[in-house]
């Protein structure tokens, strides 16, 4: 009989409490709905690719990946994007497009009320 592991990442974890906390504390729905998308699997969980977040995101504009960014693709203008993982490459061609990474943490604090973001996935 093949071994079952229940692996649970505590980082993962604290993250989802702090986000259902800020979304009953400042009646913000995008930090639920981001709790959720987190609490799902990891097969299940969002994968974005530089590409998509080039073609549809505006400059200027923040949005939040509640999965992984990949570095597929190129960026050719300045966004914000906040993410629960990236990879090398997504983190550096976001930074070389003049965009801000940044984790859900450090989006949650900065904008307690999730206002003028968006999530992409």
């Amino acid at each position: 009989m093949p071994r079952t592991y229940e692996y649970k990442d505590p980082r993962r974890l604290e993250l989802i409490k702090g986000l259902e906390e800020a979304a009953r504390k400042e009646d913000a729905g995008i930090w639920r709905v981001v709790a959720e998308e987190l609490s799902c699997s990891g097969r299940n969980r969002r994968e974005v690719n530089l590409w998509r977040i080039n073609k549809c995101i505006n400059k200027g504009e923040t949005i939040v990946v509640p999965g992984k960014v990949l570095g597929s693709g190129t960026m050719d203008h300045k966004v914000g994007v906040a993410a629960f993982k990236f990879s090398g490459g997504a983190k550096k061609k976001i930074k070389e497009a003049g965009g801000k990474v940044m984790s859900i943490w450090e989006l949650m604090e900065s904008n307690p009320k999730g206002s003028k973001i968006r999530i992409i996935g």
